[in-house]
């Protein structure tokens, strides 16, 4: 029952599931793929996360090449996967979708009116497993300039304000989510301290969002990912 999760950048992995992958002792293999480790075959896994990085999902390189092709073998073969971020733009793009630049680009805790991010469950789907005992709309965290464009076959789950699709669903068990529910205060001290994007605005404004958030946001997280995992027949 191990589970493979996947770095596209090094900075950005598991944060808050980690922390329950190891209080549940749930054994998982981390595969650097940012930095040129190859992705095995993940029919040998339990499930598959996916997380965020500098790339598109657009990419013609051999990375995100291998990406896709992987993502698309774990979702035909019903192997449950989470995506986050890139994570989450991979697996539209692998399963038929469409991935292009935002109108607004996501970028902190607040959007252009100076409100937080928010995700909305949409009407008719707050029943998903996914969700349960989550409130809603959640507070979220963003760090992305595209978007996606999903198939029919696809299920839009929760929306955005700005940035429409927020959480999508392929199959019975592939989820994508564009924001960052894995985020702890660590996290984002370094991300503030790398990220090009991050370093453009104030720090201490940052820090002290998630601060003002920090109970909730994490409650909301550890319900989805142990939601996840339960669906997924891992606890």
């Amino acid at each position: 029952m191990r589970i493979l999760v996947i770095k596209n950048i090094s900075r950005e992995g598991p944060g808050i599931l980690g922390d329950i992958l190891k209080a549940n002792r749930i054994l998982y293999d981390v595969v650097e793929a940012g930095s040129g480790e190859a992705f095995p075959d993940p029919l040998e896994y339990a499930a598959v996360f996916v997380f965020g990085g500098p790339d598109s999902a657009n990419d013609k390189n051999e990375k995100m090449i291998s990406e896709l092709q992987m993502v698309r073998t774990a979702v035909d073969n019903g192997i449950p996967y989470m995506g986050i971020c890139l994570g989450m733009q991979v697996l539209v793009k692998a399963c038929g979708g469409n991935v292009r630049k935002s109108d607004v680009k996501e970028i902190g805790f607040r959007g252009p009116d100076g409100n937080y991010f928010k995700v909305d469950i949409c009407t008719g789907k707050k029943k998903d497993a996914l969700f349960s005992g989550l409130e809603n709309p959640m507070k979220i965290f963003h760090l992305h300039g595209e978007t996606v464009d999903i198939t029919d076959e696809m299920e839009l789950l929760a929306e955005g304000n700005f940035c429409k699709d927020q959480i999508v669903k392929v199959g019975e068990s592939a989820y994508g989510l564009q924001g960052h529910f894995e985020l702890t205060p660590a996290m984002l001290d370094v991300w503030i301290e790398k990220d090009p994007e991050l370093k453009a605005l104030n720090s201490d404004k940052l820090k002290n969002d998630l601060k003002n958030i920090q109970e909730g946001y994490r409650t909301n997280a550890e319900k989805l990912f142990n939601n996840f995992l339960r669906l997924a027949g891992i606890i």
